[in-house]
This record gives structure tokens, sequence and C-alpha cells, in this order.
């Protein structure tokens, strides 16, 4: 009897690898982005369920995320037994979803200012890459912020939405962005969502773990690509990558700190609140140099996490 082979999603491959295509040539729609209207309804929703209780915020989180999964499920079921459909609405969620490009050009365009020594002009563009205060920020604190943010957020706003989408197709992608929405605006910690933005931020956490240590491997093997070493990458993630506070943003930092042979970490200020984070790396502070090398190996990630995204969906499914 000759053996079946199990069923190969090609539409959602194509769809995946159509839409990092996308977000390659074009970054972020300018218009009418998805995840911006996903943000302004949270936002409106939240004036209505917010409580200072962690029960309030699972309600939250719960019923944005639900929602947002459950739109995936239905675009699914509609395009099932529709290959054309189904590849044309997965690239659209691909390239709705992610963020490679985008943080790219803001990690480039925060290198230009500080080569031109516009410091002011560096402070007013640090919080599109990160949360920390720019008051009082020199240029070795800015440009070390745009590196840590740009290894972090590797994972946040590309890897991860394609593990996911690798993983579970459209209700992945279109539930891994409302999680990690989620916790960007209520999931950090203040005295309003110390308890609201609890599940939130721990939801992205657990979201998170395998894309933060698929990154750091990525990070590893690309890291030639960005004149890096992988011998070093790999080393520093290991050994430095538990230090941070995060359980994941560590583990990108560290083998992104290792491959380009800096050193991360240091004081942060959020407003009120002061962090002095472990040392990751053993190298140089970051300069202005470093962050297009950051962008560079960036970029190389996150496409290489594309190509496995979709070869994975094209491989017999047991």
């Amino acid at each position: 009897m000759t053996a079946v082979l199990p069923a190969r999603d090609l539409p959602t491959a194509a769809g995946l690898a159509l839409g990092a295509a996308a977000d390659l040539l074009l970054a972020d729609p300018r218009r009418w982005h998805p995840v911006a209207g996903f943000g302004r309804a949270a936002a409106a929703l939240e004036r209505r369920t917010w409580r200072n209780s962690r029960a309030a915020g699972v309600a939250h989180a719960g019923l944005l995320t639900g929602a947002a999964a459950g739109l995936g499920v239905a675009l699914d079921r509609a395009t099932r037994g529709r290959p054309g459909a189904r590849t044309l609405v997965t690239a659209a969620a691909t390239w709705a979803v992610l963020g490679g490009t985008s943080l790219g050009r803001a990690g480039t365009a925060m290198a230009h200012t500080l080569d031109a020594g516009d410091l002011p002009a560096a402070r007013a563009l640090l919080p599109t890459l990160a949360g920390r205060d720019p008051a009082g920020l020199e240029v070795p604190d800015l440009a070390r912020a745009t590196v840590e943010s740009v290894a972090e957020n590797t994972s946040d706003a590309a890897v991860a939405p394609l593990v996911w989408g690798a993983l579970a197709g459209l209700p992945g992608l279109l539930g891994y962005r409302a999680v990690n929405t989620l916790d960007a605006m209520v999931g950090h910690r203040s005295p309003r969502y110390a308890r609201f933005g609890w599940a939130s931020a721990r939801a992205d956490d657990v979201a998170n773990w395998l894309p933060a240590r698929l990154t750091a491997a990525l990070t590893v093997a690309t890291a030639p690509l960005a004149g890096g070493s992988s011998r070093r990458a790999w080393r520093v993630w290991h050994r430095d990558g538990a230090a941070h506070p995060s359980p994941n943003a560590g583990r990108c930092e560290a083998a992104l700190a290792g491959a380009l042979d800096l050193r991360l970490g240091g004081r942060n200020v959020y407003g009120s609140r002061v962090e002095d984070r472990p040392a990751l790396g053993s190298g140089r502070a970051p300069s202005a140099r470093d962050v297009p090398r950051a962008v560079r190996l960036s970029r190389a990630v996150w496409t290489a996490a594309a190509a496995l995204a979709a070869a994975a969906r094209v491989l017999p499914r047991p």
C-alpha cells in the first residue's frame, strides 16, 4: 500500500512569505493600520473596564485577545478550501502584524540623527524605539537604548508573529499581535497598571518565550552577516541572558551583544522608576556606528525566521 503524506499547508506558507516580503518592501501601512485600530479599541474598552484588580485585567486581556484570535479563526474557516483567498488573507495579516522593517527604519533614523550631532532630535526619536525617559540622555545612552530596543523588538515585532503564524496560522498571527499590543499598553510597571496589567504582561512573557530563544539562536547563526561572531554570540547568550529582568528580552540582547562585541545593560530611567541592569556582554559600550550593524543583524534574523516559518507550514503535518 502506498503511504499518503499528511497535508501540507502551501497557501499559508505562501501567505507568510508574501507578507514578510511586503514588510521588507513597504514597512507598516501608513494609514488605517489594523494594529493601531486595535489599540484604539483597547483604549476605549479600558476606560470602561479598568479597575485596580488583577481580575479586571484578566477579563480585559481575555476579551481583546479572544476577539483577535476569534477573527483569525473566522478568516481561517472562511478561506478553507480556497487556497488563493487563504494566501492573500494570510499575506495581508502577516504584513499587518510584522514590524521588522519599521523597527529597522527607526533605528536607522536614530543613527543618522546621532551622526549629525542633533541631540534634541535624537531624544525626541527615542520614544519610537524604547519606553525609557530620554531627558538627560547623552549620545552613548541613546545608542545603547537603540541597540537594546532593536535586539528585543526583533523578537517582539517580527520573529514572534512569524513563529505564531507558523504554529497556528491566522489565529496565531492575530492573537499574538493582540497579546503583544496589550502588553505595550498596560503591561508595564506603574501604579495604574501594577495589578490591571498583570495578565497582559504575563501572557506576553509566555507568548514570547519560544520566539525569544529562536531569535537568540538565529542571531548566533546570522552574526557573520553583520560582521559579528557566532561563537561569541552563543557564549554571551548562555552566560548573560538570564541576568536580564525580563525572561525573554535578555536572551535577545545578550546574543546581539556577543555577536557585535558590545556591552549592554546599565541604568535605565522610566519616569519615576530607575532600574540598574546587569551587564550583558564584555565588549565596549555601543556608539552611533553600532546602530546600523544592529539593524543589519536584526534584518538577517527576522528574514531567516520568515523562511523558517514558511518552511514549517510546507513540512508534512503529523
